[in-house]
């Protein structure tokens, strides 16, 4: 078991508006279930304990790109949309925020007897990886988050996170069970962060041999511990700016780039039509581009999280309100494609995954750019005929 990565991200405080956290539902579930029929429940685990994926999934659900409040939006909406759906996935999401991260046991104990499985080891599973990154990772940020992802066949992954008062920052860790080792004997695959002088990681086989608990961390030499620092400065990560705009800098505009012209460019008008998306105008298909790429994208894809607001917005605002016109419109055609491919009519979906590689053929044959100050002037221009709301909106 390896922990996956780790995202650092400005923290902020507000709330999400009713409005978008029941769309936000809607479109989460939809994109897993889409995940799940198309690549299977496992794939979704690896997914979700990606922290560039996931920044990305959070993104294209309307959330603020890059603050601290996807992590409990995103995992709340999930929790809300795909619990009930539970016998249908076989995947159950445990935990939360604050008390709610503290009823995980009990509800990984539910779910464990329901299917049958070791609930025991998966409780402790939960603790654990709790204890290492509040207790054996000592780097100043303290759990107030944690969400346990298990499968009815006893796969997990978890996302939690951590707040540091100091430095106004959260940051994100993200576990998976696939290929599970050792909990002592270096669990994670990365610990990333910014550099903020030296921390003290319990959780390296070079602390010793004989360890067989989490306790057992507590009593090393400072100095074994301390040889860790040269390996986190090595590592990669996901480190969120501090300012709220989209900027160019923030995106790859080839990307981004690619998904304008098949969304805008005459010449693919008819393609996409053959795609089972007629009727609709180019910014869903510019939305859907992107869902397209959450679903099928390999990890490399999700390097910049922040391209992926270009689907439905952000309810700051950032890099335009939240179009609801054509959210709407992606659930829709998301609910159909994965309701026909359940009842064996897969065209839809495959749909979908031919957008996603026509986006990468015009990406490497067109070398598509984009005027990056003149999109977002376009986005903002657009949004009033797309119902576009912020979370500053009293409507």
């Amino acid at each position: 078991m390896k922990r996956s990565g780790t995202a650092n991200l400005p923290l902020h405080y507000g709330y999400v508006p009713k409005w978008l956290s029941e769309r936000m539902k809607k479109l989460g579930s939809l994109i897993t279930l889409a995940i799940i029929e198309s690549h299977g429940r496992d794939e979704f685990l690896r997914r979700i304990s990606d922290p560039f994926w996931f920044q990305a999934f959070g993104a294209t659900l309307g959330m603020d790109w890059h603050s601290s409040g996807i992590t409990t939006s995103v995992m709340g909406a999930l929790k809300a949309g795909l619990n009930p759906l539970s016998k249908e996935t076989g995947l159950y999401i445990c935990g939360g925020r604050g008390a709610h991260s503290r009823k995980t046991p009990e509800e990984i104990t539910d779910f464990a007897l329901l299917k049958g499985i070791e609930g025991d080891e998966l409780v402790r599973c939960s603790r654990l990886s709790a204890k290492i990154d509040n207790t054996c990772i000592q780097d100043g940020y303290q759990l107030y988050l944690h969400n346990f992802i298990v499968t009815e066949d006893g796969k997990w992954a978890v996302v939690q996170q951590g707040m540091n008062q100091n430095n106004a920052m959260a940051r994100r860790y993200h576990w998976h069970s696939e290929n599970l080792k050792s909990f002592t004997d270096d669990p994670h695959s990365a610990i990333i962060g910014k550099n903020e002088g030296e921390i003290l990681n319990l959780s390296d086989s070079r602390a010793g041999l004989s360890r067989e608990s989490i306790m057992d961390f507590l009593s090393l030499h400072p100095d074994k511990q301390i040889s860790e620092i040269e390996l986190i400065l090595k590592s990669p990560t996901v480190n969120m700016p501090r300012h709220h705009d989209v900027r160019s800098e923030n995106i790859n505009t080839k990307r981004l780039g690619a998904v304008l012209a098949v969304a805008y460019h005459k010449g693919f008008k008819e393609f996409t039509d053959a795609l089972l998306l007629e009727g609709f105008g180019p910014r869903t298909v510019q939305a859907l581009a992107l869902v397209a790429e959450i679903i099928y994208g390999a990890p490399s894809r999700f390097q910049d999280p922040a391209r992926f607001s270009f689907a439905h917005g952000g309810k700051d605002g950032h890099p335009a309100p939240v179009p609801l016109k054509t959210y709407d419109e992606s659930i829709y055609i998301l609910k159909d494609a994965v309701r026909k491919a359940k009842l064996g009519n897969r065209d839809q979906l495959e749909a979908l995954r031919k957008l996603d590689r026509l986006i990468r053929v015009v990406e490497e044959t067109c070398s598509p750019e984009i005027d990056f100050e003149r999109l977002i002037k376009h986005e903002k221009e657009i949004s009033p005929s797309l119902d576009g709301r912020t979370v500053f909106d009293k409507k």
